[in-house]
This record gives C-alpha cells, sequence and structure tokens, in this order.
C-alpha cells in the first residue's frame, strides 16, 4: 500500500473513531469503544481483525507472548485504542513495537478519553526500508488527520 493509500484509509479510520466518540463521548471503558468502532468500520466496508496474536522475536526465537494487538485494518493499520486519563510514553513505544513485529508501515493511538478526539489522537510511523536491506528504525509520532507519513 502507498503513501496516498495509506493516507486515506488512516483518515477513514479516524473519521469513524470521531463518529464513535460523537456518540458515546468519554469515560467509557476501551471495550465498548473497540465495539463501536468496529461496527463503524464495518458499515465503511473497511476489512479488520480483532485482538489480533503477535509472536515476539528475540535473537532468532519466535516467543509467544500473548500480546494482542486491538485492531488490524485492511492488513495494513493497526489501531491500539485507549480510555485513559493520559497517553503515557511507553503507549506510542508499545505501537511501534507491534508494528515492528508485524512488519507493520502505519499506526493509530487512539485514546477516547479526552474532550475532543483530535487531541487523543496519535499516527505512529514504523520508518522501515522497504527491501531486504533493514536501515534502522525510528519512532516518528504526528497528532491528527491529514498529516503526510
Amino acid at each position: 500500500m502507498n503513501h496516498e493509500e495509506l493516507n486515506r484509509l488512516t483518515q477513514g479510520i479516524i473519521g469513524a473513531a470521531i463518529e464513535v466518540h460523537r456518540h458515546l463521548g468519554p469515560g467509557l471503558l476501551e471495550s465498548a469503544y473497540e465495539e463501536c468502532l468496529c461496527y463503524e468500520l464495518s458499515q465503511a466496508s473497511f476489512a479488520f481483525q480483532r485482538q489480533v496474536a503477535i509472536t515476539m522475536g528475540y535473537k532468532g526465537l519466535k516467543l509467544d507472548c500473548n500480546y494482542r494487538l486491538d485492531l488490524l485494518v485492511e492488513d495494513a493499520v493497526i489501531v491500539e485504542i485507549k480510555a485513559l486519563e493520559q497517553i503515557l510514553p511507553v503507549h506510542p513505544a508499545q505501537l511501534l513495537t507491534y508494528l515492528k513485529a508485524l512488519d507493520k508501515r502505519v499506526g493509530l493511538l487512539i485514546n477516547f478519553n479526552v474532550s475532543i478526539l483530535k487531541s487523543g489522537i496519535k499516527r505512529i510511523v514504523n520508518d522501515f526500508a522497504e527491501s531486504s536491506l533493514r536501515l534502522p528504525q525510528r519512532l516518528s509520532v504526528s497528532a491528527g488527520e491529514g498529516q503526510p507519513l
């Protein structure tokens, strides 16, 4: 999926999350937001998987550590849903780890426990080279919709 397609996809996901937040507001459990976001994604005809198990790699070993990401949309964008008073530095780092583990390019960290959802959205980019040569990966974070990858 190219940059433009990924941007359109993330904008669609963000639009669905805004719709959920518009109707529910802050203060509920993550599971309620996940259920409603899945409904909105299905209404928009997005293919997605819920609670996807992640196998972590360590020194050539594959470890089943019972990590699960919330949503994988169109097999391209990882969505992590939160309902927290505040996003901590560990949360974007966790999403970046998931992106690396599944070799995905972009993820959305969406915290529904905010008064205006735009302030609760972080786009995380796994900055990898699209070839067999792997360059160092870094964390890139931006907030809001319409931000370029």
